[in-house]
């Protein structure tokens, strides 16, 4: 015992040493999220940049790097970083695969670095160096000592040459030798950096996750006649549908057998008629649960076989992720442990006062057997994966244990980190975005309900270029099953152009609630609401996808826009371009090279003409001031030259309410001959 306290305090004592002489500082790192709790977040081949502050006691050089590795690996990589301006420095990293990576940072007094800088001031100044060199030569000797065999001759050779009988020129000449340097960087003295007491976390997730188009579809209303119920076959002849309007990610609400008991009537009904097939949220019943498929959709082969023509056409197939049951589920019966009963012996059903979902049962994340529940809840998830899902949209996150959702996700994701998760959770800000530090990859948001100019602006410029950017990837719906807004109620086509626009443009990520969005459906069940009269929440519906004044055409040119324009496929690049009228929004995006400009103006009164002056940042988009640039209308493919920063916009929503334009720089070709890029 007395051996091994002496061993502990020799260790603590070596401890000491080193750090009585660590004199490097390393804070304010970003990103850091909740002081390094939660993850930040990123899409496969994207950079993560890292800064911090980092300084030093006394005017000493210094040196820092960046250390990261997959987390799954042992190994750093070890990239440098770079000074910027009041010690604060800077470095990135790629991650280029889905997973998670831990990145953390070194610093160090740099005494090569340091004994350089000072020798060439000394040399400019015309004094004697010589014993400088001397002091050169003992840290090339030392730096030898750390290094490899071949690189430690080297570095010998290098210090012989300023010890030596050369001239002095010639040392000098050494000293500041670039090869000389990159030795010297590869092998430092760190025997006293500080390395930041943190290793922070990033989770890569698939490209899809950063930028996608979503279409959602009930499944039972796909067939091609009126007043039958839909098979998966007929979800199979509307993907050419579906793709030819540039959709890659098809959502279908609850697949699932539905129960009977107080299963709801068409518009919400309590009382429901005998054919009324009842709401797909309402899962389970002497069918089966959540890894059973209503049996008049199909089989779980035809269900698989949907997923494999989807992926033939581009299109991922999303299902609907809903914890909650019918009071028929087997599990109920099963497993009455896993629901809170109420004291009249009865199990507890959904409640959102004074709503009253009388046909679904929540389950108790607080219950005894949590575990027993956790586990059950994650073999659903891998049942899917295992079917070949990979995107689910998760219903009401917000009403399920946020430790349950964060031990969810990332052990689904160890062994499928290719798996998106969308939460629908229209909640209160603070919880939707602890939802996204989760793990949650994408969520709904406010934009439903965002429609005046200053409303965009604030909560856009909130979502991309506040720290929440770092984690909260929106997507964007102008409408959905539940929310059918009443700028969408009252302002007829041009209300929903402008939306798609704009769902379309501020966001990487957008989604459509169809066919009822390029149908325009805008009748809600009685003024006041939100929700659609005959909703498909409770009742079969049959569309008529030939209508000819539908949208789809104008969705499809929308989407191809957005694909093929890198710049509209990202989310912090994001920015707010004046324009003198409160009506008229205007906004643009860029790559970082500026290849790709997009610039947008949109009319936000869907009953009037307005028109405005826009104001263009030469300097943030690097277009010459002098010279004139083309703006293309990607969506009429007209063409305007403008000159100047300062240019008119008139918007006539009967006739379009919105522009798109890429701004296309002049170029002169070696012939002298201009055109427009």
């Amino acid at each position: 015992m007395a051996r091994e306290a002496s061993k502990e305090a020799v260790a603590r004592k070596q401890q000491q040493s080193i750090y009585a002489r660590q004199r490097v500082v390393i804070s304010g790192v970003t990103p850091e999220i909740a002081d390094g709790r939660y993850p930040i977040k990123r899409a496969r081949d994207e950079r993560v940049r890292v800064e911090a502050d980092i300084f030093a006691d006394s005017h000493d050089a210094l040196s820092a790097v960046l250390l990261v590795r997959r987390q799954k690996d042992d190994r750093w990589n070890v990239l440098s970083m770079r000074s910027l301006v009041n010690d604060r420095w800077y470095g990135s990293f790629l991650v280029d695969e889905p997973g998670r990576y831990v990145y953390t940072l070194q610093a160090w007094v740099d005494r090569f670095k340091t004994w350089r800088r000072d020798l060439k001031k000394k040399v400019a100044a015309g004094q004697d160096v010589a014993v400088d060199l001397l002091a050169g030569a003992e840290l090339l000797e030392n730096a030898a000592s750390r290094a490899k065999e071949e690189v430690a001759d080297r570095l010998k050779g290098y210090g012989d040459i300023l010890r030596g009988d050369r001239v002095t020129e010639v040392k000098i000449r050494t000293a500041f030798s670039r090869d000389l340097l990159r030795l010297m960087i590869m092998n430092p003295d760190r025997r006293f950096a500080t390395t930041y007491h943190k290793q922070l976390l990033v989770v890569v997730e698939p490209r899809r996750g950063r930028f996608s188009s979503w279409y959602e579809m009930f499944p039972r209303s796909a067939a091609a006649e009126p007043q039958r119920h839909a098979t998966f076959k007929d979800c199979e002849n509307r993907l050419p549908y579906i793709a030819a309007m540039g959709f890659d990610v098809l959502y279908l609400p609850p697949i699932h057998p539905i129960g009977q008991t107080n299963r709801k009537g068409r518009n919400n009904s309590t009382v429901a008629e005998p054919d009324d097939v009842g709401s797909p949220w309402a899962i389970g019943s002497q069918e089966g649960g959540h890894k059973a498929v209503h049996p008049l959709l199909g089989t779980l082969d035809d269900f698989r076989r949907l997923v494999q023509k989807g992926a033939e056409s581009g299109i991922d197939i999303a299902l609907d992720l809903a914890f909650q049951c019918s009071p028929d589920h087997p599990y109920v019966k099963e497993h009455p442990e896993w629901f809170r009963q109420r004291p009249d012996g009865t199990v507890q059903f959904a409640e959102n006062p004074p709503k009253k979902y009388e046909d679904i049962i929540p389950f108790d994340f607080e219950c005894d057997a949590w575990q027993s529940l956790f586990d059950e809840l994650l073999s659903v998830v891998q049942f899917w994966i295992e079917q070949g899902v990979h995107i689910f949209r998760v219903d009401n996150p917000h009403t399920k244990s946020f430790s349950f959702w964060e031990w969810l996700i990332h052990t689904i994701k160890i062994d499928s980190p290719e798996v998106i998760f969308l939460a629908e959770a229209f909640t209160r800000p603070k919880i939707m975005y602890r939802l996204a530090q989760l793990g949650f990859t994408q969520s709904y948001t406010y934009f439903a309900w965002r429609n005046t100019k200053w409303e965009l602006e604030e909560y856009f410029q909130e979502l991309t270029t506040s720290p929440v950017a770092e984690f909260f990837w929106p997507n964007l719906w102008p409408n959905t099953p539940d929310i059918l807004t009443e700028y969408l109620q009252t302002g007829g086509r041009p209300a929903f152009i402008v939306r798609l626009i704009l769902a379309a443009t501020l966001g990487a990520n957008f989604g459509i609630y169809g066919p009822a969005f390029e149908k325009m459906v805008d009748t809600p069940i009685e003024f006041g609401t939100e929700e659609y009269s005959d909703s498909e929440k409770y009742q079969i519906r049959f569309w008529d996808m030939n209508r000819p004044d539908s949208l789809k055409d104008l969705i499809a040119r929308v989407n191809r826009i957005r694909h093929e324009n890198s710049a509209l496929q990202q989310d912090r690049n994001l920015i707010f371009i004046p324009v003198d009228n409160e009506q008229l929004i205007s906004f643009g995006k860029y790559t970082e090279d500026r290849s790709n400009i997009v610039m947008m103006v949109a009319n936000l009164d869907p009953h009037h003409t307005h028109s405005g002056w826009v104001d263009i940042d030469f300097e943030k988009l690097q277009l010459e001031p002098q010279q004139p640039y083309q703006v293309h209308d990607l969506l009429s493919d007209a063409r305007y030259l403008w000159h100047g920063g300062r240019n008119y916009i008139e918007l006539n929503p009967q006739v379009m309410p919105a522009h798109i334009f890429r701004i296309r720089k002049k170029v002169r070709t070696e012939r002298d001959f201009d055109y427009f890029m």
